[in-house]
């Protein structure tokens, strides 16, 4: 049993796009717990547990955000604040976006 003395999570949502959700089951959307410290990369870390292809489309083997993969977290693009450093509080919602490239 968890409790909130003993283990700071909080669960957040997570918006799989269409591209992906083969990687998670059909799912569109996910709900995580994250501890109350969590960020960007720890989510993703958590997200990419045993699924190492869905990890392998977001991620480089670097571990960096991949170019054509933007992440939101409450609608604020993840680049434009701290990347994957940035902050995930309760209750967020993480909206991950593929570019889908042709003509």
């Amino acid at each position: 049993m968890r409790t909130a003395a003993t283990d700071a999570r909080s669960a957040v949502t997570v918006l799989i796009p269409t591209l992906l959700r083969p990687y998670i089951d059909g799912r569109s959307e996910v709900s995580m717990d994250v501890p109350d410290d969590g960020d960007v990369a720890s989510l993703l870390d958590g997200l990419g547990e045993g699924r190492p292809l869905l990890d392998q489309r977001i991620r480089e083997e670097t571990g960096a955000l991949r170019r054509y993969v933007n992440i939101y977290v409450d609608g604020e693009d993840v680049r434009r604040l701290d990347g994957l450093g940035t902050a995930v509080p309760a209750g967020s919602t993480v909206m991950i976006i593929q570019s889908v490239a042709g003509g």
